[in-house]
């Protein structure tokens, strides 16, 4: 007989990973790494050119590792965005005020602006910390538990 028992999700520690998501979403929107631009300075080597058709260009090498983050950057970015749009209306509002908008806000300031009590802001903020954990595979289980 198959067992029908869900494995039980850690609710503490997934909603610091998915606060930490939410962290990492907007700090990608904000940040360019200076120190992945190309180097300006001419370097001169005694090493006889390769014939294997490698680049180790430093401009080159930093060029697409730039290219490598920011397709990273952008494939994070649409799927956070993807994940959260699945949510419903208010947890989505909730969302969206509180992590994904570029000025840093209070949790009292949004239940304000949404006309919530603490608790209903508080009880639905966590349903949607649940339901993106899920959208986006990253809940954590208790120990013991397997996905």
């Amino acid at each position: 007989m198959m067992n029908t028992m869900l494995p039980e999700i850690d609710i503490r520690e997934t909603k610091k990973v998915v606060e930490a998501a939410l962290e990492k979403y907007r700090v990608l929107l904000l940040t360019q790494n200076e120190e992945e631009l190309p180097k300006l300075t001419a370097t001169y080597s005694f090493v006889p050119p390769s014939t294997t058709n490698t680049f180790h260009s430093s401009t080159e090498d930093a060029a697409l590792r730039n290219i490598e983050r920011e397709q990273a950057r952008s494939k994070y970015l649409k799927r956070m965005v993807m994940a959260v749009n699945r949510l419903g209306y208010w947890e989505r509002a909730i969302l969206i005020q509180r992590y994904m908008l570029q000025d840093d806000v209070f949790d009292y300031q949004v239940y304000n602006d949404l006309n919530f009590s603490e608790r209903k802001y508080y009880r639905l903020k966590e349903k949607a910390f649940l339901k993106l954990a899920l959208s986006l595979r990253i809940e954590v289980y208790k120990e013991g538990d397997e996905k």
